[in-house]
């Protein structure tokens, strides 16, 4: 009867943790062994337990309510992966001996590499077992993916890709040198695509943690730590947290600013960074992003004044001057200052140009210059929901006929439909702005 009860009691458990958004995990195999592994490190058990959330996945919850200032986690630096973890690895003399010397992020990817091939004699095998095997950065996308980014994205999608392949390339001479610590051939081990997942994976899983310069690396700041199961954590940019290594304990340690119910996710915020951001560095978006903006590129900037105003090239001058042709965005309350700016000095008329520097400082110049700043604004805030209206076209076709690429797609679908919301509101806002004035 009692093992009846006990049953009973756990699906009803486990139906309450599902209400709440998560299923508990802590009982499967890897997280059993990780959990072991990092006791055996000094990691004491905490109220963290690994669950499966709707809407963010992987992540961990908490068995007790926390309160403001409540300690979150404290990981024992033998738990923490770092430069220092690789020169007392077998990799240590090979680092010390090769010149020019390589960079701390080529040494944790080198690391990581050579331990993923080492499969079971590797010591970090159950911190291993747990990390995705797949991520969804930009560099990772396929090219009918990247193309349906936002244009200043985009192209910060494609300079990931050629910093990462310049990175292999530059590399190869170095992994060549570690030939007698492996049986196969080092070109097969360090392969490009075991570089990107290295890559990828001290990109969007590392935490800041400062170390020392050391000689046998290049002058590239030396600030990674791997922190296993502390990286299960996941962001929301409406959570705030205190995180640092403490020197009296010797731990990584994160405190939270705000409180969390028990048996609900625990979540941390990476910063104050928009969707476009967190994409590039991270692979995901985040819904209802306070932070999140739309882009306004040049071109976009241009189409919407006279080619024939004799003064467009000096506008443009002072604005690429004074780096007013950068970071112009629609945000959740509008267009922002800098791109009224932009756009007030775009359209000061021939008699006002004179008035440029006021401009820039915020004064207003004329009636009719306010107006036709707002009326430009409105147009191109509805041309950008035209595009981002069209791309999500694109995405609905290319999600009926391509299969395998589906889960890249699911993820510039959310980004676009955050920055559709993004602009429906800026419409509404300018609309309401042109009525006032």
């Amino acid at each position: 009867m009692k093992k009846s009860r006990g049953r009973t009691g756990r699906k009803r458990r486990r139906k309450h943790l599902q209400s709440l958004g998560g299923v508990n995990c802590s009982h499967k195999l890897e997280y059993i062994k990780l959990k072991k592994w990092l006791k055996d490190r000094g990691f004491e058990d905490s109220n963290l337990k690994p669950a499966e959330f709707w809407g963010t996945g992987r992540g961990l919850m908490t068995t007790k309510a926390l309160q403001v200032r409540d300690l979150i986690i404290s990981l024992p630096e033998k738990c923490l992966l770092t430069t220092g973890t690789v020169l007392c690895s077998c990799l240590g003399e090979y680092i010390m001996k090769w010149k020019p010397p390589v960079s701390p992020l080529i040494a944790l990817c080198t690391f990581l590499i050579a331990e993923k091939h080492a499969g079971e004699k590797s010591l970090w095998k159950p911190y291993l077992d747990v990390l995705p095997k797949t991520y969804t950065c930009p560099v990772c996308l396929e090219h009918d993916v990247v193309c349906l980014l936002p244009e200043p994205l985009r192209k910060k999608a494609q300079e990931q890709r050629t910093m990462v392949h310049e990175l292999y390339v530059s590399s190869k001479a170095f992994f060549s040198s570690l030939q007698p610590l492996f049986a196969e051939n080092t070109e097969t081990i360090f392969n490009y695509s075991a570089l990107e997942w290295a890559w990828c994976t001290i990109n969007t899983r590392t935490i800041y943690m400062k170390h020392s310069q050391r000689e046998c690396f290049s002058l590239e700041p030396d600030v990674y730590a791997l922190a296993p199961y502390l990286d299960l954590l996941n962001h929301s940019p409406n959570v705030q947290v205190k995180a640092a290594f403490n020197e009296q304990t010797r731990s990584y340690e994160i405190r939270t600013n705000s409180q969390c119910k028990r048996y609900e996710e625990v979540f941390i915020c990476y910063g104050p960074h928009d969707n476009q951001r967190l994409l590039l560095e991270y692979g995901f978006v985040a819904m209802d992003n306070p932070h999140s903006s739309v882009y306004v590129s040049s071109d976009t900037l241009l189409k919407y004044f006279p080619p024939l105003d004799k003064q467009r090239n000096a506008k443009l001058s002072i604005l690429r001057d004074h780096g007013f042709l950068e970071n112009l965005t629609f945000g959740w309350d509008g267009p922002s200052w800098r791109l009224l700016t932009a756009l007030k000095l775009l359209s000061l008329g021939a008699n006002e140009f004179t008035c440029w520097r006021r401009t820039l400082l915020g004064d207003v110049i004329s009636a009719r210059n306010e107006q036709q700043t707002l009326n430009v604004t409105a147009k191109i805030c509805h041309f950008l929901i035209e595009e981002t209206q069209h791309v999500l076209f694109q995405i609905s076709q290319l999600k009926r006929n391509k299969e395998n690429l589906k889960t890249h797609l699911a993820l510039v679908e959310a980004l676009r439909l955050e920055d559709l919301k993004i602009l429906q509101k800026s419409a509404e806002i300018l609309c309401n702005l042109s009525v006032t004035t």
